[in-house]
């Protein structure tokens, strides 16, 4: 028995489920860490609303320059390995290369961000 069973998808409220399935097809996976905080779902969407308040920010509108999707997503991915969270780097790390569209960026960047083929802003 597992101690903390990931709830289906089909039992979700719909929000979350629509949420989760959206990430999924964009993503082409679902980060296990959505399905285990929705578990409790007022949680999940607070979690949820800070994390999009955070990085799904409109880009542009700042005259020192927003930063980009991309860029938000190598300063999680380096944290995450700071932090020294595999998971984290691993997850982060898919979506800094969707978002590159530089497969190797997102290893790079993990390991040694001082050493990455990034430009000198990011």
């Amino acid at each position: 028995m597992n101690r903390f069973p990931m709830p289906e998808l089909k039992d979700l409220p719909e929000d979350i489920r629509l949420k989760i399935l959206a990430v999924q097809e964009k993503a082409g996976f679902v980060p296990n860490v959505f399905l285990a905080l929705a578990r409790r779902p007022a949680e999940w969407r607070a979690f949820f609303a800070y994390h999009d308040a955070l990085m799904i920010k409109e880009e542009g509108g700042n005259p020192n320059g927003s930063l980009t999707k991309g860029e938000r997503e190598m300063i999680v991915t380096t944290t995450s390995a700071a932090n020294h969270c595999l998971y984290c780097v691993v997850a982060h790390g898919a979506i800094l290369r969707i978002y590159e569209k530089k497969p190797l960026v997102a290893d790079q960047v993990a390991v040694n961000y001082h050493k990455a083929d990034i430009s000198p802003r990011q």
